[in-house]
């Protein structure tokens, strides 16, 4: 087991990726500490991770109150002793448009969550992570690098673009603590939101969910869509040992619809 022993925290645990990764970072031995603003997807998400309670805990978090970050981090050490990684997965991802219909209240908001927010999560661990080292992840999105003609969301793509930006200078401002930041960054990935995206689309064009499926997977090199526990499987790598000389990088989980 490949996090055995380890403590993660991982923020935005709801029914998709967040969920996702804390179930496969608890498969690989690891304690996990889950973050969210809802306490009804804690709740269930902490019985799936252990039903016993001993490798979990969890506490309600808006990644926007710094306090509540911290709490985070403190329940933590207080529990498991340590961090030794921590996952940001927690977004506002429901903004869409271009520019010229941009509201910009809608915009900071966005921003303040996916940028600023994930900064001060990070923020927070780091007295944590620095008596150890260990491993800061960021949920990129590939929409920075090329945005998806069906859903335009300039906002998200420019907020997740800063958080790669924020990947590379965090990297060398933390190795010396033995600190790891990477970022792993998915395209369109199978889960809860794209499975209703899917299914609205369907409903929109009357054609057959499969048929909208197909033609997003279409332009990708591989037949089918990566899912949020391929995504997961990433980011474990990425929390571990195997993964103890690799910082400042961006890994693309996208089934190479997009190749950098």
């Amino acid at each position: 087991m490949i996090l055995d022993g380890k403590t993660v925290i991982v923020s935005g645990v709801g029914p998709g990726l967040g969920r996702r990764v804390a179930l496969a970072a608890a498969r690989d031995g690891a304690n996990v500490v889950l973050g969210s603003r809802t306490e009804a997807n804690l709740v269930k998400v902490a019985e799936e991770v252990d039903p016993t309670g001993k490798r979990v805990a969890w506490a309600v978090t808006d990644i926007t109150e710094h306090e509540t970050c911290r709490a985070l981090v403190d329940l933590a050490v207080e529990r498991f002793g340590a961090v030794d990684g921590l996952v940001n997965c927690a977004a506002l991802d429901t903004v869409f448009g271009g520019l010229e219909a941009t509201d910009f209240a809608e915009l900071r908001r966005v921003v303040e969550v996916n940028l600023v927010g994930s900064l001060a999560m990070t923020k927070a661990a780091l007295p944590a992570l620095k008596a150890g080292g260990g491993a800061v992840v960021f949920i990129a999105a590939q929409s920075q690098l090329v945005p998806p003609p069906q859903a335009p969301q300039m906002a998200y793509a420019a907020s997740k673009g800063g958080l790669t930006s924020a990947t590379y200078a965090l990297a060398h401002e933390l190795g010396p603590h033995r600190i790891r930041v990477n970022s792993v960054t998915p395209g369109w990935k199978w889960g809860p939101l794209v499975e209703a995206f899917v299914n609205y689309q369907a409903q929109a064009s009357g054609v057959p969910a499969a048929e909208v499926l197909a033609g997003l997977v279409a332009p990708m090199a591989l037949p089918e869509m990566a899912t949020d526990a391929d995504v997961a499987e990433a980011v474990v790598f990425f929390l571990s040992d195997r993964a103890k000389a690799i910082t400042g990088q961006m890994l693309l989980v996208n089934a190479g619809h997009v190749v950098r």
